[in-house]
């Protein structure tokens, strides 16, 4: 066997458990996307069944964040995102407040928050009046 000296001989047995070790990876990670997929699925479901959950959640953490900078009326805050500040140029209170900032407002208190969750910092806190039609308003609502 002269010519075939720079050869090596493979063994079929090997190849085989290769292919073995290949098969169960390969379901591992096939099982492991189907349940991940499962879940993420489930979690859409949940939410879109009750986008108030979100909402919560959300207002809980930002009344936890800026209960920790100031101390806050004891109520639950009416919470809105600034997302166009250009609206509100016009209102001296928004002054320094940027889109993707936080107004808390708490209508018992007559108290209102500008809130930066990016840079963890108060940008205002004010008093807020809402007349007689806004409080009609707000309770029909």
């Amino acid at each position: 066997m002269r010519g075939f000296e720079g050869f090596k001989h493979h063994n079929n047995h090997q190849t085989s458990g290769v292919k073995k070790a290949l098969l169960i990876v390969a379901t591992l990670v096939f099982i492991g996307a189907v349940t991940a997929a499962g879940y993420f699925f489930w979690q859409y479901n949940a939410l879109k069944s009750n986008p108030d959950t979100v909402a919560k959640e959300k207002t809980d953490t930002l009344v936890t964040k800026v209960g920790k900078l100031y101390v806050l009326p004891k109520e639950t805050p009416t919470v809105a995102e600034i997302s166009d500040k250009e609206k509100l140029k016009d209102q001296a209170f928004f002054d320094n407040a940027q889109n993707g900032d936080y107004l808390l407002l708490f209508t018992n208190a007559k108290q209102a928050i500008i809130y930066r969750e990016s840079t963890n910092q108060l940008i205002n806190v004010g008093p807020i009046s809402i007349s007689s039609d806004d409080a009609k308003a707000e309770k029909q609502e």
